[in-house]
């Protein structure tokens, strides 16, 4: 049997990860479930991986949660289940590289909460999304029904969830749901070329960003300006802080000249 995740990583640095069940169009089984966790963790803790990147083989991101799964009739079961998924994309966030999803085609139902959970969303023309568990009796889980209000605002979180809608990625930009919409076949490029705008920030900064990020999202600005100074308190004794601010200070020195560089 095939292993339903693969992991390659590029010249780069970038960890590309594949669910790699186009047969059931990549939908989370257990071992799937399994799988992408231990590439996740290989990949946050591998110092030679820059950047990690969540994609499906084509033509589908994630249909979601394997169908198979909802016929467990051990509710016991199904729920440690469930929390298991549910910690599995919560890894995603708590990773501290840059993690993008390469939104090959179709996400819904776990595939889109994992794409939801990922600091970037670059989307193929293909991309759709789509919001149908409650066609099935069920709510979107996992955290993405409060994930997609923070990204589009809860009016627009609504019209998604309580609406059952399919949206294309041309919406699905217009809504803020993803960064940018590129031709399919320029899908890979569009990704690298985020990688290395992020690519240029210092590591250490990236990561205190990012979860001051998480932390303040809803919370009265004195609150969060409290947490960026407690952030920024981090990074001021760094030494790639110190390193950076002795670059930059050298860029503006005047040159023999009396101009200054840019």
């Amino acid at each position: 049997m095939a292993d339903p995740v693969r992991g390659s990583t590029d010249d780069r640095g970038t960890r590309w990860i594949v669910l790699d069940r186009p047969e059931a169009r990549n939908a989370i089984d257990v071992a799937t479930q399994a799988a992408l966790r231990a590439e996740l963790i290989a990949a946050a803790t591998d110092g030679a991986v820059r950047a990690i990147v969540l994609t499906g083989a084509d033509p589908a991101f994630s249909a979601g949660g394997d169908l198979d799964r909802f016929d467990e009739t051990d509710h016991t079961a199904f729920r440690f289940a469930s929390h298991d998924l549910t910690e599995v994309i919560g890894l995603v966030e708590r990773i501290e590289k840059p993690v993008v999803a390469a939104v090959n085609g179709t996400a819904t139902g776990a595939g889109a909460q994992l794409a939801l959970a990922c600091d970037l969303r670059i989307a193929s023309d293909r991309a759709r999304f789509l919001w149908r568990e409650g066609h099935l009796g069920l709510l979107p889980s996992h955290g993405g029904i409060a994930r997609l209000a923070h990204l589009v605002g809860l009016g627009r979180a609504r019209d998604l969830v309580l609406g059952g809608l399919e949206i294309d990625a041309a919406r699905a930009y217009e809504i803020g749901l993803v960064t940018e919409v590129v031709a399919h076949e320029a899908l890979r490029d569009a990704v690298a070329g985020h990688l290395d705008r992020i690519g240029r920030r210092s590591p250490d900064a990236f990561a205190v960003a990012k979860r001051v990020l998480q932390a303040v999202a809803g919370l009265p600005v004195g609150t969060g300006q409290a947490v960026e100074t407690l952030g920024q308190s981090l990074l001021i004794g760094t030494a790639e802080h110190r390193e950076r601010l002795r670059r930059a200070r050298q860029r503006r020195e005047p040159r023999s000249g009396g101009t200054e560089q840019t």
